[in-house]
């Protein structure tokens, strides 16, 4: 998908209208047309990258910068107990947007929402072996 096609980026661009919360040079927040609860909003840096792999790391200042301001604002708001944070990457996590973002969800107790089941390791040593593949294969 082209920069022109992206959702987001027509949202950045004002070629889509949003229920925008916040907005500098660098970022974009609105509210999420489909809430997981009243107040999900959304995080999108203005410049395209597809997945956080692929965003440059100077941008990540600007964007905690926003979460921070945005989601003390949604739980005042809202009267929110909690706020869950979080990113998708690649269809197989759930990214439906190719275009960076972060999801606000303010958390109410009771709200029925689950994040997911903890699993474990077989063994200690099984967790080493695996922490020892992933160090060998950063950059």
């Amino acid at each position: 998908m082209s920069q022109s096609d992206c959702i987001f980026c027509r949202i950045v661009r004002g070629e889509i209208p949003c229920a925008q919360i916040y907005a500098d040079d660098h970022v974009l927040s609105f509210l999420d047309i489909g809430p997981v609860n009243r107040g999900h909003a959304l995080i999108v840096p203005g410049e395209h990258h597809r997945t956080v792999l692929d965003m440059p790391a100077r941008l990540g200042e600007h964007i905690i910068a926003a979460q921070q301001r945005v989601g003390r604002a949604i739980m005042e708001a809202t009267g929110a107990e909690g706020l869950n944070i979080f990113q998708n990457n690649f269809a197989t996590a759930g990214q439906v947007v190719f275009h960076v973002h972060w999801h606000l969800v303010p958390r109410f107790p009771g709200d029925g929402h689950e994040l997911w089941p903890q699993g474990q390791y077989g063994s200690i040593d099984e967790m080493q072996a695996l922490a020892k593949a992933i160090r060998e294969r950063m950059e």
